[in-house]
């Protein structure tokens, strides 16, 4: 019944996918690029035959390239193939992995779309990162014979209930995946409650912690903060920020400056595309504005540095002496800490973390994260850091702890997807996938 109804529901969406593309386009333009490839319809360039690895947006992304480019240094004469559904985390790819990987969206989970991009693509073996959950999609791999691994896997509480509605039709989809790799083992207990086989499910921590500083880190830093002209101010940093979350940042900034004339913010709002809309909200506060992607006389005597440059997140953390990591102000369910704790950048995040419980609560054990709940509270603590560079260095250093005792999923990640990958290999087929 839920297989039906889900198909009931997938034709009765069809003709709203492409007014939504047109809505998306209206702030994003590069939604209207490359729309066949969403219904299957891919460019020459995609080689048939590959490891296909589908990593969804630019977090993904950024966390599954340097496992992808271990397997293709292990793997040469392997074809790869990376699909995304968003134009940002496209982007991530070729800046991460160029021409060693094909790359193209996705398709929407229509059968006819999926179908067509399996016949055109035969893959011999499909990476989900995360919980990137299908149905569709992995029916038509297990019709198929294409083995589907779900690595990195996370299921929040939230998420599990959610699925738990679903009843069959996930048993059944969990039940066509190999192996599901989970970051933790509370999600991996979700995993066999909602019918994966206990078996196929093992828990080897997450990839994030696996972020390395570019080697370019400090010299890129150093560069940024001098076109900023930010020597002897005060720094703290917003990142990743969602529309209601900038004014009550901003409401915050203009307490700090308060208490701490001179102090400067850099805002990095999650979706560069709203860098206008950021922009105007911080004129309207009375700030001036420099834009990464748009150096300008004035940028050294702006009150607000906005980050509107895909990429740059891990520069930007260097600039700073404490951070707030969005989506947690507003009900979004936060982002991931693991960036600023890597340049060693102590953390706020406002009550709603339900994307990353699990992360979230190592770093508050390790009073290396500190909660707030109001711009009022986000001032306070953002101010007793600046005021006291020990105590933030200090709590800094805490949060890196974390992250090196988290180190090694990577490594893991990498010996499952090799074994699983030679096993493909010796398959003698003509027509991999098919």
């Amino acid at each position: 019944m839920w297989r039906f109804l889900y198909q009931a529901l997938l034709l009765a969406a069809w003709p709203w996918v492409h007014v939504r593309l047109r809505w998306r386009a209206r702030r994003e333009p590069e939604y209207r690029e490359r729309i066949g490839e969403r219904f299957g319809r891919l460019p020459a360039s995609v080689r048939a035959g590959p490891v296909w690895f589908h990593t969804v947006s630019a977090g993904e992304t950024i966390a599954a390239a340097p496992l992808i480019g271990a397997l293709g240094d292990r793997f040469p004469g392997t074809a790869w193939l990376v699909t995304t559904m968003t134009p940002t985390g496209s982007a991530q790819v070729r800046a991460r992995l160029g021409d060693r990987v094909d790359h193209c969206y996705a398709p929407y989970d229509f059968p006819w779309a999926v179908r067509r991009f399996f016949e055109r693509v035969r893959p011999r073996l499909l990476v989900l990162m995360e919980t990137e959950l299908w149905p569709n999609l992995i029916a038509e791999a297990a019709r198929r014979d294409v083995p589907v691994l779900l690595v990195n896997a996370r299921l929040s509480e939230r998420s599990a209930r959610g699925y738990g509605r679903l009843g069959g039709l996930v048993r059944a989809m969990l039940g066509r995946i190999r192996v599901i790799a989970c970051q933790y083992p509370d999600h991996a207990r979700r995993f066999v409650a909602l019918g994966a086989a206990p078996e196929r499910v093992r828990v080897l921590g997450s990839v994030k912690f696996d972020v390395a500083l570019p080697a370019d880190h400090g010299e890129r830093v150093a560069a940024l903060a001098q076109r900023w002209g930010l020597a002897g101010s005060p720094v703290w940093i917003a990142a990743s920020t969602h529309p209601g979350e900038e004014s009550l940042v901003l409401a915050a900034h203009e307490r700090i400056r308060a208490a701490l004339p001179g102090t400067r913010l850099v805002l990095v709002p999650r979706h560069p595309a709203r860098a206008d809309e950021v922009a105007a909200l911080c004129r309207q506060h009375g700030l001036g504005v420099a834009r990464q992607s748009a150096p300008a006389a004035g940028d050294a005597g702006a009150d607000v540095l906005l980050g509107d440059v895909m990429g740059e997140l891990l520069y930007l953390y260097g600039l700073a002496a404490a951070a707030f990591v969005g989506g947690s102000l507003v009900p979004t369910g936060g982002h991931n800490p693991i960036e600023p704790a890597v340049c060693g950048v102590p953390v706020a995040m406002g009550p709603h973390v339900f994307n990353f419980p699990d992360v979230v609560e190592l770093f508050r054990d390790a009073d290396g994260l500190a909660g707030v709940t109001s711009a009022a509270e986000l001032a306070d603590r953002v101010a007793g850091w600046l005021r006291n560079p020990d105590a933030a260095r200090a709590a800094g250093q805490r949060a890196a702890g974390v992250v090196a005792r988290h180190r090694g999923a990577s490594a893991r990640l990498e010996t499952l997807l090799a074994g699983e990958i030679e096993a493909v290999s010796t398959i003698g087929r003509e027509a991999p996938g098919g």
